[in-house]
């Protein structure tokens, strides 16, 4: 049973989740080693983006951030039985959803890394114009925002089993 999952897909696919989790693992570590530089001073400023260190304590954009331990243990705990749900997801689905749900576990796992290692998760990126600033995310947001949205379009556009992909 588990031969038949070693294929030439399981390490393309393992490959592509490898990537996703090292891109965002790279990316949060040179901005804490810079802000530590830097003194908390902001990394890099535009006039449409900033990068500059926050700790989210909550969920995705800052939802649900508690000071309270019991309270983050138990969200973190639910966190992880839906990362295990979603890697469900991946070992039974094929084509580009499988993707999509690749992107969505890779960027979840290494969200949840950091709240095991961190108790927070380092986001970074700022989006704004004048004075509207969106959410600070990261790069393991942008994966798991990313696939969302697609697996949302997927199910739109090739509903009731008519997959094509």
């Amino acid at each position: 049973m588990i031969l038949k999952f070693l294929n030439k897909n399981f390490y393309i696919n393992s490959l592509i989740c490898f990537l996703i989790f090292g891109f965002d693992r790279i990316s949060k570590n040179y901005v804490i080693a810079k802000t530590n530089n830097f003194s908390g001073q902001k990394i890099f400023t535009s006039k449409y983006i900033n990068i500059d260190l926050i700790w989210n304590e909550g969920i995705a954009f800052g939802l649900l951030s508690f000071n309270v331990d019991k309270l983050y243990n138990y969200m973190s705990l639910i966190i992880f039985f839906v990362i295990v749900i979603v890697l469900i997801f991946v070992i039974r689905t094929k084509g580009l959803d499988r993707l999509f749900f690749i992107m969505i576990f890779s960027g979840g796992a290494s969200n949840f890394y950091d709240r095991v290692v961190y108790k927070a998760v380092p986001d970074f990126i700022d989006l704004h114009y004048n004075n509207f600033h969106w959410f600070i995310f990261n790069i393991a947001d942008i994966f798991i925002t990313l696939g969302v949205i697609c697996l949302i379009f997927s199910e739109l556009i090739f509903k009731n089993g008519n997959k094509k992909i």
